[in-house]
């Protein structure tokens, strides 16, 4: 362990979200997502996604939903959010200065540091249990 340094940037960095009903949860990334639990314990679900992983947990508490939670990076926003919607998700519809949803997607000029993209393309929804999450494609 490097004690001089950063501590974390040598860490794996994996997302948690909290379900009220794990069950509920399963089936929505299941049916809408595609995705299914590499590893499941009474009290959570574990997904993996690329090299990224992320846990739904049992919890009394509920997600505010007012911030993106969690975003998965995609090649084309287009086709990922036209897929999502025939599975039933419902995208956010944002209207604000600067920012405005067309289709259930927004450009986000230079808004994100995007691996050396200028902006990005994204889109967001929630889970069954009300988590905020994004879909999002770097804008070279």
């Amino acid at each position: 362990m490097n004690v001089s340094g950063n501590l974390l940037a040598g860490a794996h960095v994996a997302t948690r979200l909290p379900a009220q009903d794990l069950e509920r949860a399963r089936r929505f990334y299941a049916e809408r997502l595609g995705l299914e639990p590499v590893d499941e314990r009474p009290g959570g679900l574990l997904y993996r996604c690329g090299s990224a992983e992320f846990v739904l947990f049992r919890s009394t508490g509920a997600s505010p939903g007012t911030f993106t939670q969690m975003a998965f990076e995609v090649d084309d926003v287009t086709t990922v959010v036209a897929e999502l919607k025939q599975r039933g998700v419902v995208f956010e519809d944002v209207d604000v200065p600067g920012f405005k949803t067309r289709d259930g997607i927004a450009e986000i000029d230079g808004n994100y540091p995007s691996k050396g993209a200028r902006g990005e393309r994204g889109a967001w929804f929630r889970d069954s249990e009300g988590n905020l999450l994004g879909v999002g494609e770097p804008v070279p």
